[in-house]
């Protein structure tokens, strides 16, 4: 069967059971959208490039299974990058498929030309540039196994205007081989486990720490399991949160910079780091130098290049995290070695007693925390929460409790602001019987807020919160602590009107001034058929806290600002 290269695209994304493409065309991918016109995958025009990326990220995290994204040559290829990095930092399965100028005009500065495959090299598993359409369908097949195996990760297909119009025949396509990558089986070598069984039996003060990949490999019923064995108390990276019910008496929160203070202060304390899924960022260690230095370190990842790259480790183990969590407990079972109530988890009581009086909120004004209370006791479980980055990031992750894995997507590893909303799009489409949120800040929300134009044109009912500031918080706060209250350029003013804003863009606009406002507009969002945005307006003095400065301990916390 001969097709033009645009239809084998088409074809090709059809076999790796893609439904949905979030994209813009432009000149050179015409060709590719006059195929996408016959054919009965979804596409979702979104306004900007940058959010077609975040849009199939959240779309990935939610479903499990790559994100489509696709964008013109130049600029269009260019406005997804950010989007491509924040899918690379956070270990997310993105394929982008951009168009380019035809073959024999490439490197001599066409209109609308830029290497994208030398751009986003450093921030893929790989870049490919198609130069036949024979190589199509064997590409488009590398590229999804490349974004889902291993550590996931996004992957670019670059096609030249020309190629999408020459026939191929699909009987006879070229075989593509990636030299040098192997699909992992994901198990753990035996020694390896027997060497971590030794260090957990023998261990006083377990801890456990989770990461992204714990949720990535589908293993939050093992992590479970495994910390009731061991009696270890569970904390999060970021990446990590939802990888533990948050309600669990074992769960202690979000590790690091902006951590809970129970949690910093019972890793500081343990005599066995056990990292599931993570990557010691420093955002997660504070100052590494000083960081586990009464622990010996179990570490568990699927990518090699993490073990030993910021923290030393007793015990490597590059494996899968399920099927090490699941083979950890079957053996911890054998040797009926589960834990009861014992001095460490005592002290893990009093350190939650202890700090907990400085998470409650004083009085006067609409206070985060609270908020992040309210929202939970109002929403189901299930309901999938995204976020921007900054100051309203850090309170959903000190004080919303994520009670289920996959519900509570973030910018991570780059901290994008702009990704909340276009995330939050994504994610609706890839289950879209659950409600979304997307909580927000006024700063990130105006970056992308054009895609409001997306969720009202597509019927995509997701709730953005605005934590309404009127500022550039995050930065503000760091100016306040660290620079003497000098406020270069984090004013935003008092533009836009966000009610007036989504109502210009058919969605619906809501105001509140209490509590009592919060917590009905928050319910009656979830009956809503539009897009909704809550403006909730805080004080531009709130802080994230607790914090650690930049170069400490995590145990060296501020509490007060």
């Amino acid at each position: 069967m001969r097709l033009s290269g645009a239809k084998a695209i088409v074809e090709s994304l059809k076999s790796e059971k893609v439904e949905v493409i979030f994209g813009i065309p432009g000149g050179m991918t015409i060709p590719l959208y006059d195929a996408f016109y016959d054919s009965d995958l979804r596409h979702i025009l979104t306004r900007h490039e940058q959010c077609a990326a975040h849009m199939a990220d959240g779309y990935a995290r939610v479903k499990g299974v790559p994100g489509v994204c696709t964008a013109t040559s130049g600029p269009g290829a260019t406005n997804l990058v950010t989007g491509i990095a924040v899918a690379y930092m956070d270990s997310s399965p993105i394929v982008a498929i951009t168009g380019q100028v035809p073959r024999a005009m490439i490197g001599k500065d066409a209109f609308q030309e830029a290497d994208i495959v030398g751009i986003t090299n450093p921030i893929t598993k790989y870049s490919f540039q198609i130069t036949s359409a024979s190589q199509i369908p064997d590409t488009v097949k590398t590229a999804f196994l490349l974004a889902s195996t291993n550590r996931r990760g996004p992957v670019l297909i670059d096609v030249p205007k020309d190629v999408f119009s020459e026939e191929v025949d699909l009987d006879s396509a070229e075989k593509l081989n990636i030299k040098g990558y192997t699909v992992r089986s994901g198990e753990p070598h035996p020694y390896s486990i027997k060497k971590a069984l030794g260090l957990i039996m023998g261990s006083e003060r377990p801890v456990i720490i989770a990461g992204g990949g714990v949720i990535t490999s589908n293993g939050s019923a093992e992590l479970v399991k495994f910390a009731e064995l061991i009696m270890a108390p569970v904390a999060t990276t970021l990446m990590g949160k939802g990888a533990i019910p948050e309600t669990h008496p074992l769960s202690i929160g979000m590790l690091g910079m902006h951590g809970k203070g129970e949690c910093n202060m019972t890793v500081e304390s343990a005599d066995l780091i056990i990292a599931i899924g993570m990557r010691f960022s420093d955002r997660s260690t504070g100052n590494l130098e000083n960081f586990g230095e009464s622990a010996k370190v179990i570490h568990i990842d699927i990518d090699p290049a993490e073990i030993g790259k910021n923290v030393r480790v007793d015990v490597p183990i590059v494996a899968d995290a399920k099927k090490t969590l699941a083979i950890l407990v079957s053996k911890l079972s054998e040797v009926g070695s589960k834990r009861g109530e014992n001095e460490w988890t005592k002290k893990l009581r009093e350190l939650k007693a202890h700090y907990s009086s400085n998470y409650r909120e004083a009085d006067g004004g609409l206070r985060p925390a609270k908020l992040m209370k309210l929202l939970r006791d109002a929403i189901p479980g299930s309901a999938i929460v995204t976020t921007g980055v900054g100051q309203n990031q850090m309170w959903a992750a000190l004080h919303f409790q994520v009670l289920e894995p996959k519900t509570f997507i973030t910018s991570g590893g780059l901290g994008a602001m702009g990704f909340g909303l276009p995330a939050s799009i994504g994610a609706k489409v890839a289950s879209p019987e659950r409600p979304v949120f997307n909580i927000d800040g006024d700063g990130g929300f105006i970056m992308t807020e054009q895609d409001l134009a997306t969720a009202v044109m597509e019927d995509i009912p997701t709730v953005s919160i605005i934590m309404n500031n009127r500022v550039l918080g995050m930065v503000r706060q760091w100016q306040c602590m660290f620079c003497n209250k000098r406020y270069s350029e984090t004013d935003l003013g008092k533009v836009p009107d966000f009610v007036k804003l989504a109502e210009a863009y058919g969605a619906e606009g809501i105001r509140i001034e209490s509590y009592k406002d919060f917590e009905t507009a928050v319910k009656r969002s979830l009956k809503a058929e539009v897009p909704v945005v809550i403006d909730v307006p805080i004080s531009a003095d709130e802080k994230v806290l607790p914090m650690v400065p930049p170069g400490k301990r995590l145990k060296e916390v501020i509490w007060y600002g």
